[in-house]
């Protein structure tokens, strides 16, 4: 269903789709990443190069769905990267309702996603910071599920920075489809549709 274009350099971004996550080889396939790993498959379905350094990011631009797109993957790590976002808007002045994030969700199993118009950080330290820093919680964004720690008393962060299972990588694999096309209608204004149809 997605309809991407090819890459592009020119003109202006109109959007903002943020990965979150953590920079560096480390932090590879760990559920915090799951961010990155969304906007590396969007890159990739769309044949856009996600490598130029600027605004505190790996970024890319070009065409998805019809609009001219920034893809960013900001290297301040997961607790700064509104740091990262609020240059990118403030740069293209996109305004929160335009800027669409995609994050890790401990809520929700591996394999499922939930499609937000907007609202709180859910505790999620990236998007406090970029909540934060931008005084907006009105970002659009989709939570992706990495799964509910084993047991209430393990370290969250040992469990956000663990890394998937095979099985589990197989589910985001799959998963990973759902939310390029999921992102693709938020970004041609059809959010209502996007969580009619994939919000579980």
């Amino acid at each position: 269903m997605a309809i991407f274009g090819r890459f592009s350099s020119g003109g202006a971004a109109e959007y903002l789709v943020v990965g979150l996550g953590n920079p560096g080889r480390e932090y590879e396939n760990t559920r915090h990443n799951a961010g990155f790993m969304a906007v590396d498959h969007l890159a990739a379905r769309a044949g856009i190069p996600v490598q130029r350094i600027r605004f505190k990011s790996l970024c890319g631009t070009g065409q998805i769905a019809g609009r001219q797109v920034l893809l960013l993957k900001p290297t301040t790590y997961m607790n700064l990267s509104g740091q990262a976002v609020q240059e990118a808007m403030a740069f293209y002045k996109i305004p929160p309702e335009r800027t669409l994030i995609l994050f890790d969700d401990i809520s929700l199993d591996v394999g499922r996603i939930r499609i937000r118009r907007k609202g709180s950080d859910g505790g999620h330290n990236g998007m406090k910071n970029i909540i934060y820093l931008s005084g907006s919680d009105a970002f659009p964004r989709v939570k992706i599920g990495v799964g509910q720690k084993p047991h209430p008393d393990y370290d969250l962060a040992k469990w956000v920075l663990s890394r998937f299972t095979a099985g589990e990588q197989k589910l985001l694999r799959e998963e990973m489809d759902r939310i390029a096309d999921a992102a693709e209608l938020v970004l041609a204004g059809r959010i209502d549709e996007a969580m009619n149809r994939y919000n579980g």
